[in-house]
């Protein structure tokens, strides 16, 4: 017959970590809750495999970086599962689902029951293969997606210190990366198709800071072209990459950072699917009621954007878990999942933060000579995005909040021109309250109202008083 469970999540990863938080500080009972993930290990934090990991010294590894240290909440280690009675099957693959009987088989042959399913199975990484390059199974080509990955990116790494590492990719990952090869004393390569790195969030002028910062710590960029194929040894290992221009670059190893793809393959013709994820509603619930779907593989309704969206980064798929939840034991208190897009990274010595959407107009500030820059996306007159290198906390909840109350730009030159102090004018007149939560979100209120702001005139009133307080107090939320 198998066991049952009233909850079961599939994946293991950052969702599921902060899925089970969520769970037992709403009251979960021994026995209710079963994570199945094909990982050995319980819930991490997976963007410290491109970070802290691959540090020369003293780098992370488990049990410090387990969900949910990220977010500055409790440390999950194994022992907090069995003691709060959740069930851990690890190293196991989910074979097939059936959400109209509400069973899973597993690779075993153990067939598992659940009320309530919640997928938080992820994402892969594209291989080679996928556009017609052959050679992934090398020892010295690494991929970075899991624990296992970054061991073995580790041992290979160290095998060659001092040597010449090759990059394909120019986004999150790829920079990511590169930036610890460079620590780990390797002469590195960065290859990617388009004109600059970071493509998907960086604006010419954004990357161009980054790239010369890497160039004057050594990493070398060949961009606008792609890899065609490998060169290797008798024992199977790269020797070299070549690129469609025509471009041969020595190798010790390569590592690959382009792009994921969600998991959604146990669910193809059960649940709706669009956008190459799974389609979900403000709760995150799935075209079929008992089954929801968190971070990474989710495509939900995102206000800002006007449009539904799967995004990729930690702080979202921490959010949605725990809306999800909320969700699940509290229905009828759990709104509409109101979320301000967060993306942040860090590398060498930067950090940046971007929020919202980096659609329309986009207006840079500060000092791209020196250590704190930033840029403002404005969009059908509104701010909808907001960037920042190198800011303190209070400047990096200033832009948030900024962007967060899609404030009427008119004049966008004088937006350049105020930079930094535009955001954190508009912040200080809020006057923060402790958290309401209210499904998954806490409240804020503005001492003084601010909707609309004019070039000359500062911020203004556009509304009421009463029916912005009404307005505010829907949609401010915790980030």
């Amino acid at each position: 017959m198998g066991r049952e469970f009233e909850y079961v999540i599939v994946g293991g990863g950052v969702a599921a970590g902060y899925t089970s938080l969520e769970f037992t500080n709403r009251g979960l009972s021994h026995g209710q809750l079963c994570i199945i993930s094909e990982e050995s290990v319980a819930p991490y934090e997976r963007p410290t495999l491109s970070k802290g990991f691959l540090l020369p010294e003293s780098p992370a590894r488990l049990p410090l970086f387990h969900t949910c240290v990220g977010a500055n909440e409790e440390l999950l280690t194994p022992q907090w599962y069995e003691e709060h009675g959740i069930e851990l099957v690890l190293g196991t693959r989910v074979e097939s689902v059936d959400v109209g009987h509400k069973t899973l088989l597993t690779a075993p042959g153990e067939t598992i029951h659940y009320q309530i399913l919640i997928i938080a199975t992820g994402a892969q990484a594209l291989k080679l293969e996928e556009f017609g390059v052959n050679g992934s199974e090398a020892e010295n080509i690494c991929y970075l997606r899991d624990l296992a990955d970054a061991n073995r990116l580790v041992n290979v790494m160290q095998s060659c210190t001092g040597g010449s590492a090759v990059v394909i990719g120019g986004g999150y990952l790829a920079m990511e990366c590169a930036a610890s090869l460079v620590s780990n004393k390797m002469d590195v390569t960065m290859v990617f198709p388009e004109a600059h790195c970071m493509p998907r969030l960086f604006t010419p002028k954004i990357a161009t800071y980054y790239e010369d910062y890497y160039q004057s710590r050594g990493v070398k960029f060949i961009r606008g072209t792609i890899l065609s194929s490998f060169e290797f040894d008798s024992n199977g290992k790269v020797t070299a990459v070549n690129l469609r221009d025509g471009n041969r670059i020595p190798a010790d190893m390569v590592v690959v950072g382009i792009g994921i793809r969600p998991n959604t393959s146990l669910f193809k013709g059960q649940l709706r699917m669009e956008k190459g994820g799974i389609k979900v509603n403000g709760k995150f619930q799935t075209s079929n009621s008992s089954v929801y779907a968190v971070g990474d593989v989710a495509v939900f309704p995102v206000d800002l954007y006007g449009r539904i969206h799967r995004l990729e980064h930690v702080d979202s798929a921490r959010k949605s878990a725990k809306h999800a939840v909320a969700a699940i034991l509290d229905p009828d208190k759990t709104g509409e999942f109101e979320y301000l897009p967060l993306f942040y990274s860090k590398a060498f010595a930067f950090s940046w933060r971007f929020y919202g959407d980096n659609a329309g107009e986009a207006v840079h500030f500060g000092d791209y000579l020196g250590t704190t820059f930033g840029a403002y996306w404005i969009n059908n007159g509104r701010l909808v995005g907001s960037f920042l290198e190198g800011g303190t906390e209070e400047e990096f909840e200033a832009i948030g909040n900024a962007t967060r109350l899609k404030l009427t730009v008119d004049d966008p030159d004088d937006l350049g021109r105020q930079g930094l102090n535009f955001a954190l004018t508009v912040s200080k007149k809020m006057k923060p309250q402790t958290p309401r939560i209210e499904g998954g979100t806490s409240s804020l209120v503005l001492e003084t109202p601010v909707y609309a702001w004019h070039a000359t005139a500062g911020v203004v009133l556009a509304a009421s008083v009463s029916a912005f307080a009404y307005w505010y107090g829907r949609r401010r939320r915790r980030w």
